[in-house]
């Protein structure tokens, strides 16, 4: 153990290794557009730069006029299939996310018999290995889920008779193990973390084979384990409309990175789960929750347009909130009109609130979408409008489910891994190179000098 003189040599030295690291590795910003450099992969125009094909889904904020690009409602296609048209079949059936990871999967809807046959084995595949709860999950909990869902992946490695086989039908099976897992996984973490870093009763309760993944969830996690058949729907469509976006978005694109290696499935996974803890990605409903709790204490009438307008401008000016002069969950990379997954979420949040008895707080979420999109469409001079994203409406729909913010980055995660795996298949199966993109050295070369020298 050192000693407190010992420390305070050591936090010396490494105040002084960090001023190294701030100054030496500063590129200036000219350099970046000298060299036509797509920083984040962006365009000027913010567009995407193009890095590869995929054919499992579609995401769609414009419409092609005469040669010219118009914003329009957003569109999210499945496998080619619409997201509202999705939608609509949903209202025959409680529980979706299972039908819509089979069709992610495998390129098409699965008929009743198939459905079944998929729903069994996902109810199999989502026993955990013996003793792996005590083992794994509840030694040396973690504060935050998603670095406990990435080591509880990464140890599954060691439970797999063929960890580093990466033939289709090995990586699909431990595909299909991760998706009907990973909720489990993310409920006992919160729960261990819960009991050993805030002194919460312990109740770990194990899911029921004939219950839907959202009902499970909702089973597993509350103290009582009851939930009525709204709350569970709603969850389910949250699910649904998380379970894949396109393979640009940064975990999916990642995903696509690492499986290019020919790594193993858990080392990508928990590659994927990295990325999305990012606040910049997966953490972005945290953001809105609690930006809006900052405008609930300081809006005191949230019927009043002016009053919630003068706050808003208050955060864009940075005289509130965090002083980023951001409005979360406001704007997309694609969407411009409208964010059909936020669309969808939005009705849902605004049935569940009124089961909840909280329709004034559906109302204000109303509202300040509403005022943000004409304010920062007007601050920011755009010809594009600004739409809501579905970060804007999710934070809201867990809270009202009861679901902790701890969980919110989880929950996604649990529903993007049907994405995930279906993106790590379609890689694999295409065979292609290992993802290597180009940086540019803008450095100097120097000439070596001897220690004693320098």
């Amino acid at each position: 153990m050192l000693n407190e003189m010992d420390r305070k040599v050591r936090d010396e030295r490494l105040a002084e290794l960090v001023r190294y690291c701030m100054t030496s590795g500063v590129i200036d910003p000219n350099l970046y557009e000298e060299y036509d450099v797509k920083r984040g992969l962006r365009e000027s125009d913010g567009k995407g730069v193009l890095t590869g094909l995929t054919e499992i889904s579609d995401v769609m904020g414009f419409k092609m006029v005469n040669g010219r690009k118009i914003p329009a409602p957003g569109e999210l296609y499945y496998q080619g299939y619409n997201i509202m048209d999705l939608k609509k079949g949903f209202e025959k059936r409680k529980f979706n996310f299972e039908e819509i990871t089979y069709l992610l999967l495998f390129g098409a809807l699965p008929n009743e018999r198939q459905l079944q046959a998929f729903i069994d084995i996902l109810a199999q595949y989502r026993e955990l290995p013996n003793k792996f709860v005590r083992d794994v999950i509840m030694k040396a909990p973690s504060m935050d889920v998603m670095n406990a869902l990435q080591k509880s992946v990464l140890t599954l490695y060691s439970y797999d008779e063929n960890p580093d086989d990466i033939s289709v039908p090995n990586v699909l099976k431990q595909s299909l193990s991760l998706i009907a897992s990973l909720p489990l996984i993310s409920v006992y973490a919160y729960h261990a973390y819960q009991h050993y870093h805030n002194d919460k009763s312990l109740v770990i309760r194990y899911p029921k084979p004939e219950l839907s993944t959202a009902e499970n969830i909702l089973r597993t996690l509350r103290p009582d384990g009851q939930y009525t058949e709204l709350e569970a729907r709603v969850l389910d469509i949250a699910l649904v409309i998380h379970a894949e976006h396109g393979g640009g978005n940064n975990s999916t694109f990642t995903t696509h990175v690492v499986s290019s290696t020919g790594t193993d499935t858990y080392s990508a996974v928990a590659a994927s789960l990295g990325s999305l803890k990012g606040p910049k990605h997966g953490g972005a409903n945290l953001k809105v929750e609690n930006m809006f709790a900052d405008i609930k204490t300081n809006v005191k009438n949230w019927t009043d347009d002016g009053e919630i307008r003068d706050y808003l401008i208050k955060i864009m000016n940075k005289e509130a909130f965090d002083k980023s002069g951001l409005i979360y969950g406001m704007g997309h990379a694609v969407y411009t009109i409208s964010d059909p997954r936020a669309v969808i979420l939005k009705e849902y949040a605004r049935n569940l609130s009124v089961e909840k008895g909280r329709e004034e707080e559906f109302g204000l979420y109303e509202k300040v979408e509403k005022t943000a999109s004409e304010l920062l469409t007007s601050r920011k001079n755009l010809s594009k409008p600004i739409c809501c994203n579905v970060d804007f409406y999710s934070g809201f729909v867990y809270s009202m489910l009861g679901i902790p913010k701890q969980m919110f980055t989880p929950i996604f995660a649990v529903a993007r891994m049907s994405g995930w795996s279906a993106h790590r298949i379609e890689e694999l199966v295409n065979e292609g190179k290992i993802i290597r993109p180009a940086y540019k050295y803008v450095g100097h070369h120097r000439k070596y000098v001897d220690l004693p020298d320098r």
